[in-house]
C-alpha cells in the first residue's frame, strides 16, 4: 500500500473540491465521468482517491482522540487552538472543524461515487469488483463512524446528489447512521474481503480489518452481544501480539507484522505522503538536541505531550511506559538527556526523517491488542468474567505485570480494563472515545473544563452558514 500511496496525486487528479458546500458532491466532472469508471485500473485509481483523503484526515485525528483527553495536553501553549482544545473553548470555526468535516465527506462522495459506478461493471473487465466494492465500504463505514462519534447526529448521504440536494439533506440520528449504513457496510466488505494482500497491495482493508473495526461499533454502541460474536471470529484470523511492546515502535522494521490490523499507510521520500507525528510529537524545549538524535529533520513542533500524571499512573515496571510516555533519553554517550521546559514525550512516532512532516511512521488505527481487550472486555459485561481475564491478562503478561486472579469480580475486572486500555493503547488516538462510550468523559474531564455538551464537537461553523437552516444543519446544543 506505501508503494499504492505514489500513485495518489495522479488518482486525485480525477477529484476537485467544491469551496462553495457543506461536502465535496461532485469528485469527478460531469464530462469525463462515464470515461473515468471504465476498466480495473480505473477503480483502483478511485478507491486509491478514498485511502488518499483518509491519509490526509488522519494526520490531526491525534487532536480528537489524544489531545481531548486527560493523558495529552498542549504543552508548549503557542498554537491558541491547540490550547482550547485542552480547555474544552474551540471555536465552531477552527481549521480543524472545517477541513475534518470536509475531508470525511470527501470520503464519503468518493465511496458513493464508487459504489454507483461499480455497480453496473463487467466482472470479466473489472476483474477487483468485489475488493473494489468492499474496500470503498469499509472506508465509507469508517468515515461515517469517525463523524458520529466526533459530531453525533450528521447528514447522511448513501450515493452521488447534485450540489442542491446537499443543501437539503438534513442530520440524521446517530443510531439510524450505525443501523443503515456503518454495520451493513462493514458486514458487506467482511464477506467480499481478502484475509491479507501481497506486494504493494499490503495495507488495504481486509477481512479483519472489516470484522474489527465492525466489533469496535458494536461495543460503542453497547450490542456486547454481537460484539463478542465478531471480536470473537477475530481472534482466530491467525493475528498474535508480539513478543516485545516495544517493536510496534521500531520503524526500523515492518509495521505489517502478526499484530497489525489496520493502519493509515504513510510514505516518506519527498512525494508529499509521509506523515507529521515524528516531528509533531517530539519536543523543542531549549536545550533539546532530540531532533538531532532521533534524525527527525525539520525540527520539533511539541503539540501533543503526555502529562506528567499519565507517567505516574504507569506502574515502575511496566514495559510500555517508556515508549508510551517518557521523561527523557540516553544519548550516544549514555547520558541521559532530559527536557528544560517539559516533562515527557512520547516515542511511539520517531523515525528518521529527510524533511520535515514526511515520517513514515503510519497511524494505526486498530491493532490486535486493541481487539483482545475490547473481547475481554464484552465477555465481562455479558457474565463471563473469568473468560475474559485470561485475554486481558494476555496484555498484562507482555508489559511485564503480574496478571489478574481469574475470580475478580466483574466491576473489578471493568475497571481493570479500562485502566489497560489507558496503557496498552496510550497516545493512539483512543483515550478520548473510551472515556465517551463508557460514559466517564465528564467525571474525568470536568476538571479539565468539559461541560457535558462537549460529549460532541461543535459543527463547522462556515458549514451552518453556508446551509443556513437550522431545520435542516442545526448546531450542536451549547455552542451557538
Amino acid at each position: 500500500m506505501k508503494e499504492i500511496l505514489k500513485y495518489i496525486l495522479l488518482a486525485s487528479v480525477f477529484f476537485t473540491s467544491c469551496k462553495k458546500s457543506f461536502i465535496d458532491l461532485k469528485p469527478v466532472s460531469t464530462a469525463s465521468v462515464d470515461d473515468v469508471y471504465k476498466t480495473d485500473k480505473d477503480f483502483q485509481d478511485a478507491v486509491v482517491g478514498i485511502y488518499a483523503t483518509l491519509r490526509n484526515q488522519y494526520q490531526d485525528f491525534w487532536i480528537f482522540g489524544d489531545l481531548r483527553a486527560d493523558d495529552s495536553w498542549h504543552a508548549l501553549g503557542n498554537d491558541a487552538f491547540l490550547v482550547s482544545v485542552n480547555t474544552f473553548s474551540m471555536s465552531s470555526s477552527a481549521a480543524l472543524m472545517i477541513n475534518s468535516w470536509r475531508n470525511y465527506y470527501k470520503m464519503i462522495n468518493r465511496a458513493n461515487m464508487v459504489l454507483t459506478r461499480i455497480a453496473g461493471a463487467d466482472p470479466a473487465i473489472v476483474i477487483n469488483k468485489d475488493q473494489y466494492i468492499a474496500q470503498a465500504e469499509f472506508l465509507r463505514a469508517i468515515a461515517y463512524f469517525d463523524l458520529v462519534r466526533i459530531w453525533g447526529d450528521v447528514p447522511l448521504i448513501t450515493e452521488p446528489i447534485e450540489i442542491a440536494d446537499g443543501y437539503k439533506t438534513p442530520r440524521e440520528k446517530a443510531e439510524k447512521i450505525y443501523s443503515q449504513v456503518i454495520i451493513p457496510d462493514l458486514l458487506d466488505a467482511e464477506s467480499k474481503l481478502p484475509a491479507k494482500y501481497t506486494g504493494v497491495n499490503v495495507g488495504r482493508a481486509t477481512k479483519g480489518a472489516a470484522a474489527s473495526i465492525l466489533g469496535r461499533v458494536y461495543l460503542t454502541i453497547k450490542d456486547f452481544t454481537n460484539a463478542e460474536i465478531k471480536l470473537q471470529e477475530v481472534t482466530t484470523m491467525g493475528y498474535a501480539l508480539l513478543n516485545n511492546y516495544n517493536d510496534l515502535f521500531d520503524y526500523t522494521k515492518d509495521e505489517h507484522h502478526s499484530e497489525y490490523i489496520f493502519d493509515i499507510e504513510y510514505q516518506d521520500g519527498g512525494l508529499g505522503l509521509g506523515s507529521g507525528f515524528s516531528n509533531k510529537f517530539l519536543p523543542k524545549s531549549a536545550g533539546s538536541a532530540a531532533d538531532v538524535f532521533y534524525g527527525v529533520k525539520g525540527g520539533a513542533g511539541e503539540q501533543n505531550t503526555p502529562t506528567l500524571a499519565f507517567y505516574d499512573a504507569f506502574a515502575p515496571t511496566d514495559k510500555r511506559r517508556d515508549v508510551t510516555v517518557s521523561k527523557g533519553y540516553y544519548d550516544n554517550n549514555g547520558v541521559f538527556q532530559g527536557f528544560i521546559q517539559i516533562a515527557t514525550f512520547t516515542k511511539k512516532y520517531l523515525a528518521v526523517t529527510s524533511a520535515i512532516n514526511d515520517s513514515k511512521v503510519n497511524w494505526k488505527v486498530i491493532r490486535y491488542a486493541d481487539v483482545l481487550l475490547m473481547y475481554a472486555e464484552v465477555l465481562n459485561e455479558n457474565g463471563k468474567t473469568s473468560q475474559a481475564i485470561p485475554y486481558l491478562n494476555q496484555i498484562r503478561k507482555r508489559a511485564g505485570l503480574p496478571e489478574y486472579d481469574l475470580t475478580l469480580s466483574k466491576d473489578d475486572t471493568r475497571n481493570k480494563i479500562y485502566q489497560e486500555r489507558r496503557f496498552e493503547l496510550g497516545m493512539e488516538g483512543v483515550r478520548w472515545f473510551d472515556l465517551i462510550r463508557t460514559g466517564r468523559a465528564l467525571d474525568v474531564m470536568a476538571p479539565f473544563g468539559m461541560k457535558p455538551y462537549n460529549t460532541v464537537w461543535p459543527i463547522p461553523l462556515i458549514e451552518i452558514q453556508i446551509i443556513n437552516d437550522p431545520a435542516v444543519l442545526p448546531q450542536n446544543p451549547s455552542y451557538d
